[in-house]
């Protein structure tokens, strides 16, 4: 098979296109999700949740984060897996690995240790769900240990694991409370389960034209590998060491851009390496450090002109004030008069979206 030979702008531009984030916005939510694959669902919300700022940076103002709880909870259009909402129509490339899980040792142990607390949230579940954890009492014969967040949540634990296996399923949410019941009254009753090989090359292809370009193997990320395996075709891009995988069906596309306001979260820029490597682009989540050593804010917000990714947003919204404050814009590259226009009119537009007032705290 020959491999592509692709120069930097073009690799871009495809990355950017894959992600729906050039000049022609995909119609409803239901479409961004079945080309992104998934949105994260990420309860921060320094200016909203991660999975209402990919879908409005796709969509726009007409956009209402009740659109994703439509789907999740009463339509089921979309279902939600391991702090992600996908598409429905994909479950089945998830139920072989439901079927294996859990795949850690010290989870398997302690699920074995607690057969009759599984019993009895499934009792419970069967007989009065759809429940809070809250509402589900601990019969737990052996605690979950761990040194985090976790530790002795059994309950939610135990229904994590049960979650992961399709067992159970969130059902709804109050708030940003999860509400569970049995799997069997969630999901569909005709899925059929693709087998693992298959599911997992189908995923690995979906991925790939979700991103456009990416990697065959790289680091281990959060929520949802960057890798795609053999999906695509082999590419070369000038000027970057290695291989990538590129989806065929989108290269010689023509390209528009615009101007966008991501998630830290959004998948153009999760992989820092692909970031780095396509966009030069530098960016950390900084939240979980102390703030005199934070660079760009707690939740900066990456800024996408047309193919470049060319600085960060520091802004904070406090609904109690009912305003959106911006610390600061830092530029990556020195914004011309055009490119400032079109950020400020993208944090207007984000103001407007979130019902808030603008306001700039000079700092």
């Amino acid at each position: 098979m020959a491999v592509h030979t692709l120069d930097q702008d073009e690799a871009r531009r495809i990355a950017v296109r894959a992600q729906l984030l050039d000049a022609q916005r995909p119609p409803d939510l239901l479409t961004v999700a079945n080309r992104l694959t998934f949105l994260q669902l990420d309860p921060t919300a320094a200016v909203a949740p991660s999975a209402d700022l990919v879908a409005w940076t796709r969509l726009g103002g007409g956009y209402d984060p009740a659109q994703l709880q439509q789907a999740l909870d009463r339509d089921r259009t979309l279902f939600e897996y391991r702090a992600t909402a996908r598409p429905t129509a994909d479950l089945h490339l998830y139920v072989a690995d439901m079927q294996r899980a859990p795949r850690y040792q010290q989870t398997r142990e302690w699920l074995q240790a607690n057969e009759s607390f599984r019993d009895d949230v499934l009792a419970r579940l069967r007989d009065s769900g759809p429940l809070l954890s809250r509402d589900i009492p601990d019969t737990s014969a052996v605690p979950w240990p761990s040194t985090g967040w976790s530790n002795d949540r059994n309950v939610t634990q135990m229904l994590e694991i049960l979650g992961g296996r399709g067992v159970v399923a969130v059902a709804g949410r109050q708030g940003r409370q999860r509400v569970w019941d049995l799997a069997e009254r969630v999901y569909p009753a005709d899925v059929v389960a693709t087998p693992l090989d298959e599911a997992l090359k189908e995923r690995d292809r979906r991925r790939l034209k979700a991103l456009g370009i990416a990697r065959a193997a790289t680091t281990a990320q959060s929520v949802e590998p960057a890798d795609v395996g053999e999906a695509g075709e082999p590419a070369v891009v000038d000027g970057v060491k290695g291989e990538w995988r590129v989806d065929p069906e989108a290269l010689d596309a023509p390209f528009t851009g615009r101007t966008a306001l991501l998630s830290p979260f959004d998948r153009l820029v999760h992989d820092r390496n692909r970031a780095q490597d396509l966009f030069d682009f530098e960016y950390y989540l900084e939240m979980y450090k102390p703030r005199d050593k934070r660079r760009w804010g707690y939740f900066a917000l990456p800024v996408l002109h047309h193919d470049r990714l060319v600085g960060k947003l520091d802004a904070t919204a406090d609904r109690k004030k009912r305003t959106l404050t911006v610390h600061a814009v830092h530029q990556d590259v020195r914004f011309t008069r055009a490119m400032t226009h079109d950020v400020d009119g993208e944090i207007e537009a984000l103001a407007t979206w979130l019902d808030l007032s603008l306001s700039r705290s000079g700092r």
